[in-house]
């Protein structure tokens, strides 16, 4: 397994964060992982995001030219990262902000309210763990029990009282991928 992820928004919606989140479940889960965040000078209200590999072996470069999958938190980073999927790859993203039409047939999109789900659950600033959620539901790469306990071993101790909500944002993501699939498969059989 190699999963090259890139997680991208603007500043202050968190896409460092869903990052560190996954490479921290990843290395408690054995995993080898690299993260790189970069960000813009503006910070809060710029371009940020982060690129995960997680692997089972070795991971030989920690860059990430074509992502398996893409999580996009806003419409600039949907458009910017689009084409860079690798085909059979993955583009999810956040459809309470994102209205865009899909230009591949060789990926999936995977449109997630992920600020419908936040602000549902009272805090606008958990659509990325939203997100993170319905990355775990698509790709089966980590257990969402794995992430909960990430956030429980390392979330730092001033944002504690937002981890039951946390991991809440998390099953709501995931549970908004798995409705999703139920209900398309339920269209085809019918």
């Amino acid at each position: 397994m190699n999963e090259e992820i890139i997680i991208s928004g603007f500043g202050g919606q968190g896409a460092l964060f869903a990052g560190q989140l996954l490479a921290y479940a990843a290395l408690d889960a054995g995993l080898h992982v690299t993260w790189i965040p970069s960000y813009g000078p503006e910070m809060r209200g710029g371009t940020a995001h982060c690129t995960v590999v997680m692997a089972d072996q070795a991971i030989g470069s920690p860059q990430v030219r074509r992502p398996t999958t893409v999580i996009a938190l806003n419409l600039p980073s949907f458009e910017k990262y689009e084409p860079l999927v690798k085909p059979g790859g993955c583009l999810i993203y956040n459809s309470s902000l994102i209205s865009a039409a899909a230009a591949r047939a060789d990926i999936r999109y995977v449109p997630v309210p992920a600020n419908v789900i936040a602000e549902e659950l009272g805090n606008v600033r958990q659509a990325n763990v939203a997100l993170v959620g319905a990355y775990l539901a698509v790709t089966g790469v980590l257990p969402l029990a794995a992430v909960e306990l990430a956030l429980d071993r390392h979330l730092p101790e001033r944002q504690h009282r937002y981890l039951e909500s946390n991991k809440q944002a998390l099953r709501r993501g995931a549970e908004a991928v798995l409705d999703r699939a139920t209900e398309s498969s339920e269209m085809i059989s019918r």
